[in-house]
């Protein structure tokens, strides 16, 4: 890809962003023209492009558009997706296998130490991501300085190589010893697996990620190996789909780096999907509020309640994004929006634990069979099935496609919790909703207060399909003053890719010190970065503006295990880089941690650059109508286990500067806004409703 396909004179051309979630697909569809329109439909397993089809039907429809047109005549598409971590999570991966140097086969099974508990002596140690009888050792040995001390042994990784062929292995990754100084080892190995096992995809852990740390190197490489078979038959399929359909345009997929990159890049490295679809979501909560100190980013989706947070409109990034539990899960160190997800969706089943407590989550009813009230065959009470008997959610004029059952909502929660539990329908209901928001509220102190953060002074902005539902009953727990529901609220990290940048990161991993400073080595690192950002960003020269060079560096005080990345103004020239650098990192460990030392001289560890192509802004600001504020019905809705009489407004009748009283209920196209009797809603000039809490 090196330039978007121009419109033909005469004709309107679209751009799709696509979020596929565990239970809903969400899509916004933009026009040359700046008109925009949004849509939801069923998440389809079988094939993703049958859930994406109707997504984008839906969505076209309620403007007057052709389902059929839109797709066909879509310049790019930007597709987000679950499906790599969920493959992750669930083991459902190809049959790997990895290499390693001789006397390091436990590298994955040790990963780097710690466990959640200090205290719990009876808890079992996890196994590797890749089994032991699939790991093998090979002979050869580099140094931290590169040279080789005992050179690689060809027979013997013939040997190694036939027999995986016997085992049927679908994957190889390959993890050395100092690989990221000297690769030719890997390389070597590489070109005997194109040999012996043609056609198996591989990785090595060089290309993965160039890191000197010797577990997240061998896990990026491992799990970047696993997915190569599964995301290949993935977006071959999705591919093949949008041609058969006459889309023609480029496909551009979301990253776990808040930025997309095009197919091709990911199917090398599908690593970067990790955490795909969420990545999106902080970019509406920064776009939204870009002068608030603190932004606390909350999207709920049908099976997950993602949470991120957005400082002064920067969103936060980390490189400590476990996959399943710290230190028992999976880590491969690679840079990603910092998100922490908790199984809390509107698809969340409540059950009842062996000592008779009420539980919700993190099981999920999904899109199939789904909650009870989809009519689809579900028969277990969750999140949703509570709202629509509390009334929060309209049964007819639910937006996912089909009419909401109540009598099976009602069913569902009266067999498997009303009755064990003793209570009546709406108390059940009302539990349901109140567990499920308190784990959705922790969710969100745990990540604010690990970042030395206090939610109660961060504005929220809740999105996703079910987040408006819960959004103020998760701020009165945290003691929050203000919610943002964006006007995108329902398709939150379809909206974001919409506006995501066309990025990477490039590292090189050479050590050096700011008192003893390497002035050649910090010359070839630097020199290496820029000829690599210089040829990625003329690949996709033409797409937008100018691309954009961040250099940084990720360094740390002698003898801390951990290192801090430190961003820098300009690219570090030779002839100042150790002052620069070293004043830098001082500022930012104090304010990451609060404290510094000055006197203190810092390692540095790697040399970085992201590139970032913006991409065109297609998409104008959502128009608000010049509304009529008349509510279409009331209904009696439950509130804390109290029913009130309860005004219903569509959101189209809502103009600028309408405040509304609660109890109230806004329905949107793509969510539902539920404002409780201690709240205020009120909107601005761009559609954005907030909700603020009356004083007491």
């Amino acid at each position: 890809m090196t330039e978007l396909i121009a419109s033909t004179p005469g004709t309107t051309r679209y751009r799709i962003a696509v979020d596929t979630g565990g239970t809903f697909t969400d899509v916004v569809v933009g026009s040359d023209g700046g008109q925009m329109a949004v849509g939801k439909a069923l998440t389809t397993y079988d094939r993703v492009f049958t859930g994406f089809e109707a997504a984008v039907r839906r969505a076209a429809e309620s403007v007057g558009w052709d389902g059929h047109d839109v797709l066909s005549k879509a310049d790019v598409i930007v597709y987000g997706t679950t499906h790599a971590t969920n493959a992750v999570l669930t083991g459902k991966v190809a049959k790997t296998a990895l290499l390693v140097t001789e006397g390091f086969a436990d590298t994955l099974l040790l990963r780097e130490g710690g466990r959640r508990d200090a205290f719990d002596s009876k808890a079992a140690y996890p196994g590797p991501y890749i089994p032991r009888h699939l790991t093998y050792e090979i002979t050869e040995r580099i140094n931290a300085e590169g040279e080789i001390l005992e050179a690689l042994d060809d027979d013997q990784a013939r040997r190694a190589l036939q027999g995986l062929a016997a085992q049927n292995v679908e994957a190889v990754a390959v993890s050395l010893l100092w690989s990221i100084i000297n690769d030719v080892h890997e390389t070597r190995l590489g070109e005997l697996i194109e040999e012996i096992l043609p056609g198996v995809p591989y990785t090595l852990s060089h290309d993965a990620n160039p890191t000197i740390r010797e577990y997240r190197r061998s896990s990026a490489a491992s799990i970047d190996a696993s997915l190569k078979p599964l995301m290949a038959d993935h977006l071959g399929n999705l591919r093949a789909d949008l041609l058969t359909f006459g889309f023609a345009g480029d496909l551009l997929v979301v990253t776990s780096e808040g930025a997309v990159l095009d197919v091709a890049d990911v199917l090398d490295r599908p690593v970067l999907l990790l955490n795909s679809g969420p990545s999106m979501a902080p970019l509406v909560g920064a776009a939204a509020a870009p002068d608030q100190e603190t932004v606390v980013v909350c999207d709920m989706g049908g099976t997950t309640f993602d949470v991120s947070l957005v400082e002064s409109g920067v969103v936060r990034h980390t490189r400590e994004s476990w996959l399943g539990e710290p230190f028992v899960g999976h880590l491969t160190g690679l840079s990603s929006v910092a998100v922490s997800s908790i199984g809390a969706g509107g698809g969340s089943i409540a059950w009842i634990d062996g000592g008779g407590l009420l539980r919700v989550g993190p099981q999920s009813a999904r899109s199939t069979p789904g909650p009870a009230a989809y009519g689809r065959g579900g028969e277990e009470p969750t999140v949703t099935d509570a709202c629509v008997v509390l009334g929060y959610l309209d049964a007819a004029g639910f937006e996912g496609g089909f009419v909401l059952d109540r009598d099976a909502a009602e069913r569902a929660i009266t067999s498997r919790v009303t009755r064990p539990l003793g209570m009546t329908l709406r108390q059940a209901a009302q539990a349901i909703l109140d567990v499920s928001a308190n784990h959705m509220a922790t969710a969100i102190r745990q990540a604010a207060l690990e970042h030395g953060v206090d939610p109660r002074g961060a504005l929220i902005v809740a999105g996703g399909g079910a987040g408006a539902m819960v959004a103020a009953a998760i701020g009165t727990l945290l003691e929050a003053r203000t919610v943002l529901i964006p006007a995108t609220a329902g398709v939150l990290a379809a909206y974001g890719a919409h506006r995501a940048p066309i990025a990477t990161e490039f590292l090189s991993p050479l050590a050096n010190d700011t008192r003893s400073f390497d002035s050649s080595s910090a010359s070839r690192a630097v020199s290496d970065l820029k000829a690599k950002a210089a040829a990625f960003a003329e690949r996709f020269d033409g797409v937008g503006a100018e691309a954009k060079f961040t250099y940084f560096v990720d360094a740390r005080y002698p003898g801390q295990a951990w290192d801090l990345r430190v961003h820098l103004e300009r690219a570090p020239e030779v002839s100042d880089a150790a002052g620069v650098i070293e004043a830098a990192f001082h500022e930012e460990h104090d304010r990451r941690n609060g404290t510094s030392d000055s006197k203190s001289r810092v390692e540095i560890i790697t040399w970085g650059v992201r590139v970032e192509v913006p991409r065109p802004d297609q998409l104008s600001e959502p128009e608000s109508s010049t509304g009529s504020q008349e509510s279409h019905r009331t209904d009696s809705i439950i509130f804390g286990g109290e029913a009130y009489e309860t005004p219903r407004y569509r959101g189209v009748t809502l103009g600028p500067g309408d405040r509304l009283v609660g109890p109230v209920v806004i329905d949107l196209p793509t969510t539902t806004i539920v404002v409780p009797p201690e709240w205020d809603a009120e909107l601005d000039d761009r559609s954005n409703i907030y909700l603020t809490r009356k004083e007491a």
